[in-house]
């Protein structure tokens, strides 16, 4: 393949996954009451209702570093990595007449609405932390390019994960039940409203086999100035990010050649 040819490839799939983000913006909200602005609506009101719970908390961190911006970061970030996963396994069934045309496949099905939660998440962290920030409840984030590598890093392994989801959920419908309660369980475990620091020896040691605690500490040496980690692995992250990614094309691969269009 020729350099011109793959610039053309791009383009045509960038057209195709620009199409998908308007489909699933019309499917998922319409014209109806405030429309696109849902996107974000839902998840700012329930980050901003996490925030509040939050807020009377003393944390055990040094530094005085405040409870507010610390749950809705946290939250916010959580809130797109369970929205890409769990929508994942509904991608083929809402999208299955797309695949009569050769250029759309399902990896762009699923790029395009991880695409649209990334935006949202981004949106949400900006007016939030902004907002908090006007009204003196917060600082700006004190390393943009590590809080910004740590929102990459989640998106490239909800990615990787809603892509198995997407492949196990149409060969066994228990898994797409499972997968709602197993992230909701996996919330708490996650690392969006801890720290490792808080935790004795023994406790971190298995923490830290969990990818997103990783992720999260990540996102915390960005938002704050006082907050130091001396766990985070990013090799490792990258490893299982990388590890999903390859596992969930080989299972969409198997699943694209499973599935009757007629």
């Amino acid at each position: 393949m020729t350099a011109a040819s793959f610039r053309a490839a791009l383009r045509v799939q960038g057209n195709v996954i620009g199409a998908l983000i308007l489909r699933e913006l019309h499917t998922r909200f319409g014209r109806a009451n405030i429309g696109y602005l849902w996107l974000f609506a839902e998840p700012m009101l329930l980050a901003v209702a996490v925030a509040l719970l939050h807020s009377n908390h003393d944390l055990p961190i040094a530094g005085g570093i405040r409870p507010i911006p610390f749950a809705i970061a946290g939250y916010g970030l959580f809130i797109m990595f369970r929205s890409v996963v769990s929508r994942a396994e509904t991608v083929i069934e809402a999208n299955r007449p797309l695949l009569h045309h050769r250029p759309v496949t399902i990896p762009d099905m699923l790029i395009a609405r991880m695409a649209l939660e990334a935006v949202s998440t981004i949106v949400v962290l900006i007016v939030l932390l902004g907002g908090a920030w006007a009204l003196g409840f917060a600082d700006p984030p004190a390393r943009p390019e590590a809080f910004a590598g740590a929102v990459a890093l989640m998106c490239w392994f909800a990615f990787g994960l809603s892509m198995i989801v997407t492949a196990a959920s149409h060969q066994s419908p228990v898994v797409g039940r499972l997968v709602h309660p197993l992230l909701y369980l996996s919330m708490p475990l996650s690392g969006a409203f801890f720290a490792l620091s808080w935790f004795p020896q023994g406790v971190r040691d298995l923490l830290v086999w969990v990818p997103t605690v990783h992720i999260f500490e990540l996102l915390k040496v960005g938002q704050f100035e006082a907050f130091e980690s001396r766990w985070i692995d990013l090799p490792y992250v990258i490893g299982w990010c990388g590890a999903l990614t390859l596992l969930g094309l080989l299972g969409l691969k198997h699943l694209r050649a499973r599935i009757e269009l007629s």
